[in-house]
């Protein structure tokens, strides 16, 4: 069993206790993180080796981020996302690790907000989303297992919602959006966590702003979209909201994912 979630800790600097201590906790096989908000020679890559993990970083100061930590040696094969020599945002890392069954390809995707809306943020969204619909079908024709985690600032339906009006016109809830989104599933890419859970309710962020923890009101924006090779070997997937209720939290939570791989089954035969 191979287990593997993603988190968006908006500052690995102020984060770090929180996230040592949810690695010790959780443990995962893998964690994708984003928004770093520092370079890769201040990433705290000593106390994060110190519980065993290998990370590989794509910094950037002040803002963006994102890192791929895991308990098997990775192989980078991007640091950041095809299609744009010119864009320079630190929002993108993929890399391959090999397990008991194979190759398992994985990346940290941090996708735009996208607002405000009325400026030229929104309109680099959408053409980051369709770098990435590209890349990721490319990727599927290397037909291996393929995880694609991360912040992708995107909430796919009304059920991922508190408020669905609330969210009207934001770049988070806007057609454009949503419909970007599902062309990675129409690609032939599964959400993992609706594979397995239908009920609302169910978000990984919530604002610091409004008491919005306090009253539940938040969004699912994290998501860990899974090749058809990773799909069928999706076993279990869920959110962790504990980290989101610690003192000195990030806004978001981790969502994760848990794939049984070849060689888990045949040590169960």
């Amino acid at each position: 069993m191979v287990k593997i979630a993603s988190w968006n800790v908006n500052s690995i600097k102020a984060r770090l206790p929180n996230v040592l201590d949810w690695l010790k906790e959780a443990s995962p096989d893998i964690l994708l993180l984003q928004e770093l908000k520092c370079v890769e020679e201040n990433f705290p890559a000593l106390e994060i080796g110190d519980l065993g993990y290998n990370a590989a970083v794509s910094g950037q100061k002040t803002y963006n981020g994102v890192a791929i930590l895991s308990k098997t040696p990775l192989e980078v094969e991007q640091r950041a996302l095809p299609g744009d020599e010119s864009d320079e945002q630190a929002r993108y890392i993929e890399a391959v690790t090999q397990t008991d069954a194979g190759p398992l390809r994985v990346a940290s995707i941090y996708l735009p907000n996208g607002n405000p809306v009325d400026s030229d943020k929104l309109p680099y969204k959408l053409a980051w989303m369709a770098r990435l619909e590209a890349h990721a079908s490319a990727l599927l024709a290397l037909e291996e297992v393929s995880v694609l985690g991360g912040d992708y600032n995107v909430i796919p339906s009304d059920e991922d919602c508190y408020d669905a009006v609330a969210w009207e016109g934001d770049a988070l809830y806007r057609p454009e959006s949503r419909t970007a989104f599902r062309a990675l599933l129409y690609r032939g890419y599964t959400d993992a966590f609706r594979a397995l859970h239908n009920e609302p309710g169910a978000y990984t962020f919530w604002d610091y702003q409004r008491g919005a923890w306090q009253k539940d009101n938040g969004i699912r924006i994290d998501h860990l979209l899974l090749s058809p090779q990773a799909a069928d070997l999706l076993a279990d997937a869920g959110i962790d909201r504990k980290p989101r209720g610690k003192e000195k939290a990030s806004d978001h939570t981790p969502i994760w994912c848990s794939l049984t791989l070849a060689g888990d089954a045949k040590a169960a035969a």
